[in-house]
Parts: structure tokens; sequence; C-alpha cells
């Protein structure tokens, strides 16, 4: 195991999408500045296998200032955002050798899931509630269901002879935290059933204070997994790397660029992730009705598979080498992440810009998440894995993404739901996020 800088499952899985530069004819620069800059390009735009994606992204900002059309836009846009979020954590990688273990790993804390925070920020900012809440229910599904189903799917055929087990303890945390936050996004939705049969004469007023309230206490459950994990626990997360001579993921012992650098590129990242986030939001509409998909399907299934692309391949290929410790790191990382801190941090930046967003994330949404958690949850519980539990969770997901395809409602309709039961009405009138 390297504790030189506390290598998560994160950083491990991003590693398996890198490769080495080659720098020998950067190398040959007399001048040291122009070298420097050139190694620094060098290692941040072709040290990825993903740097094929990068054209995207200046061909999404040309499309937007020459209007070739919005759906061109939110496409490329998307599909620009899968190599700039696989750099963050390169670069936070980088930036976790100069500044130590605890601090490299507060940077992955926060920045993991950056292109999820940064989308819901500029949604928010936009009005849209309902794309900001359908993005990160669809986020955990996608790394619950989606990512550790086909992992476990692919780990399970090509290890067929071989047993596959992996430690429990860390799965058991991150399935404790998010039953905590299932509790803290059914209560909302409780409270507006029972208000609107009588049951309790509260009002919505009070269902936003509850969300308030559930979203700090969310906020603190973070920060003691934080110390959990990078202070008191620390062996049950760092990544265990074994000596093969066939592994071809990328690990090094010493930082490839500067820490000025780093934290400029790191900058300079959010930024332009910033601008295709802005695009994304502004343009779901109309890609969704050019593509005659519904919003809901875009925001739950389509924004998630694409913004999370690179972490999740990551996690795939660790289950063909029967790691599937770094696997479970990533997937239920990635969902804790999400649920834990980026949902009620979304709550909390709304309160702050007077946006009345609260854990009411509707029955359907609601249902699938504490479902697709307690279907999770039976699957790790006995520390061994096969091809099948791996093949249920892909049809769990393929489920539900089919239930929100079908949901082509107008995106303008409002839900009417009165104690679980969907009436006439309500058909008509039910809304996707």
């Amino acid at each position: 195991m390297r504790h030189g800088h506390g290598r998560t499952a994160h950083n491990m899985s991003s590693s398996s999408l890198r490769k080495k530069s080659d720098l020998t004819l950067v190398s040959k620069v007399r001048c040291g500045l122009l070298r420097s800059l050139l190694t620094n390009l060098q290692e941040i735009f072709l040290g990825t296998k993903l740097f094929v994606l990068f054209p995207a992204v200046p061909l999404a900002i040309a499309a937007h200032y020459f209007k070739f059309g919005r759906a061109w836009v939110f496409a490329l846009s998307l599909l620009g955002l899968t190599p700039l979020a696989e750099r963050v954590s390169f670069l936070t990688e980088q930036i976790a050798y100069y500044t130590g273990p605890t601090v490299g790993g507060l940077l992955n804390a926060t920045c993991g899931n950056a292109t999820e925070l940064i989308i819901a920020i500029f949604a928010l900012y936009g009005g849209k509630i309902e794309v900001v809440k359908c993005s990160l229910v669809g986020s955990i599904l996608s790394n619950l269901l989606l990512v550790l189903g086909t992992s476990l799917l692919c780990g399970g055929l090509a290890n067929l002879r071989k047993e596959q087990s992996f430690d429990r303890k860390q799965a058991d945390v991150n399935s404790g935290l998010l039953m905590l936050g299932a509790l803290c996004h059914m209560l909302p939705l409780m409270f507006r059933h029972a208000i609107s049969s009588g049951e309790l004469t509260v009002t919505t007023v009070s269902t936003l204070e509850l969300s308030r309230a559930c979203s700090i206490v969310m906020l603190l459950a973070y920060i003691a997994y934080l110390f959990f994990q990078l202070k008191t626990h620390r062996q049950l997360f760092e990544s265990q790397e074994e000596d093969d001579d066939n592994d071809d993921v990328t690990s090094e012992d010493e930082p490839v660029i500067g820490l000025p650098s780093a934290l400029a590129w790191l900058l300079g990242m959010t930024i332009v992730i910033a601008v295709l986030s802005e695009y994304v939001v502004g343009t779901i509409e109309a890609a969704s009705e050019s593509w005659g998909i519904s919003v809901s399907f875009i925001s739950i299934i389509l924004l998630p598979i694409v913004g999370n692309a690179a972490e999740h391949a990551g996690a795939i290929i660790f289950a063909f080498k029967n790691k599937l410790d770094i696997t479970l790191g990533v997937s239920l990382g990635s969902a804790t992440q999400v649920s834990m801190f980026v949902v009620p941090l979304s709550v909390i930046v709304a309160w702050i810009m007077g946006i009345q967003m609260d854990l009411d994330f509707k029955l359907l949404e609601t249902g699938s998440l504490l479902l697709a958690i307690l279907v999770t949850a039976f699957t790790l519980q006995d520390g061994t894995s096969h091809y099948l539990k791996g093949f249920v969770l892909l049809l769990c997901y393929i489920v539900i993404g089919a239930c929100f395809f079908v949901l082509k409602t107008p995106p303008n309709q409002t839900n009417d739901i009165n104690l679980g039961v969907l009436t006439t009405k309500s058909v008509a009138a039910f809304r996707p996020c």
C-alpha cells in the first residue's frame, strides 16, 4: 500500500484512464520556461485516454456563439464535460502530492463531484429546481445500479473461475449513510402526503424548513464521514495497489506538474466546466424537444452517465482485474458524496439564493432511490460477488430508465398525486423533472 499521498479508490479509478506522456521532443527545448509550459500542456491534454474528446470543448463554445443549434450545443457540452471531469481528478491528485493525504482527501471529497455541483448551481440560478433534483437522483442511481451493476457483471464474467470477494466494512459504512440520506428524502415526501390527506395541519413552509434542517444534518454526517475516512479509519478507504506487470494503470511516485501549475489548471478547468454546465442547463429543454425525449429522462439518465463516464469506466476496468474494493470505493463513494454532500449543499445554496428548494423529490424519484439503495445493500451483504448480482442491478437500472423514458408529458405541468394514488387528472398533469 502506498501511503505517500493516500491514493483513494477515486484516484485509482481515474488513473486507469491515464497514459504516460512521451516527453522526448519536449525535453529538447532549450528555453526552460517554454519547456515547462509544453510539458504541462502535454501532461494535461495528452496524459489521458480521453484526449480525443477535448475538441468537443471548443466546438461547444463555437456552436453556442455561432448559434448552430441548441441541441448541438447540449450534446457537445456533455461530451466536453467527460474529459474535463477526469482531468479535475488528476489535478487534485497532483495537488495531494504537495499538501499531504488529508488535504488531498478533502480536495477529492469536494471536487470529486464538481460537475454535478456546478450543474446544480447553474440550474438553481435558472430556476430549474426539478432539473437539479432529477440530475442528483440520477447520479446516485447511476453509481449504485449502472456502474456497480456493470462492474460486477463484467468482473464476474471475466473471473468465472475465481471467487470474487471484497471488504464489507467500507460497503457497510456507505450503505448506512445512503440509508440516512434516503430517510431525509422520505420525511418531506411523507409530510406532503400527510398534509394533502388532512392528517396534519402544517404548511409547505414547514416542509421547506424540515428539508433545510435535514440538509444540515446530512452535511454534519458527511463531515463525520470525512473524519472517519481521512483520520480514524483511513486504512478502510486507501486502495490496495498490487504489483502486477500486466496492470496498465498509470502509477506515479512523484508529481508530474508543479503545485502552482496544478492550482492554475484546476482553476481554469473549473471555469470551463462552469461554462459548459451553463450551456447544458440552458439547452436541455431544446434538446428534449429536438430528440423527442423527456427532460426527466435526460436529467436522470443522460446527464449522470456522460458527466461521470471516465470514473465509471475506471470502476469497470478494476472489476475486470478482480479488484472489487476499488470498484466499490468508486461507485458507493460517489453515491455517498452526491447523497450526503451535493444534495444538501444544493438545498443550502438555494436557501442562500432565496430559492425554495426542498428535499421532496416526488414519489417516483424517491421510491426509485430508496429501492436502489436497498437492492444494492442486499447485493453486497455477504462480501462476495458473481455476475448474476451485477446483472440484476443492471436490470433494475434499465427498468427505472424505461420508466422515465415513457414519461413524456409537457415539462410545465405539475404533479397532482393524492395519497400516492394517480388519478386521471394527475396522469394528465404529471410533470417530468
